[in-house]
């Protein structure tokens, strides 16, 4: 499942992420769910399969239980998909932790920290 993909499986996880970000705060009441934000959807050029990047707060043990949910809740979110959305077939959900976030917040801190060296460098 690589980024590119054909312009349809592009829309479709366009629409697939949508979609499951307001099933995720609409029609979900796992309270594990709480703070699980969709970031983007990959789906297969086929549109059998969509990989599922999600971000959410909280420690590891945390995001592995809201993985557990997400699975879990599988079954229900591909039958709210498929009342929602116009597609013959409904892909299957893979949900990923989305772990672009946290190397963005590594590197921010970095460059604050080298920032923070220049200014106290006595050259």
């Amino acid at each position: 499942m690589g980024r590119s993909g054909s312009r349809r499986s592009v829309r479709v996880g366009h629409l697939l992420r949508e979609e499951l970000g307001q099933a995720l705060g609409r029609d979900l009441g796992d309270p594990r769910l709480r703070f699980v934000s969709v970031t983007a959807v990959e789906v297969t050029d086929d549109l059998r399969h969509a990989r599922v990047f999600v971000t959410m707060l909280g420690e590891e043990s945390e995001r592995e239980s809201s993985l557990e949910a997400l699975e879990r809740a599988t079954p229900l979110l591909r039958a709210l998909l498929g009342r929602h959305l116009e597609l013959r077939r409904i892909p299957e959900l893979e949900f990923r932790y989305d772990t672009s976030l946290d190397r963005g917040f590594r590197i921010q801190r970095i460059l604050q920290e080298l920032a923070g060296d220049e200014d106290g460098d006595d050259r």
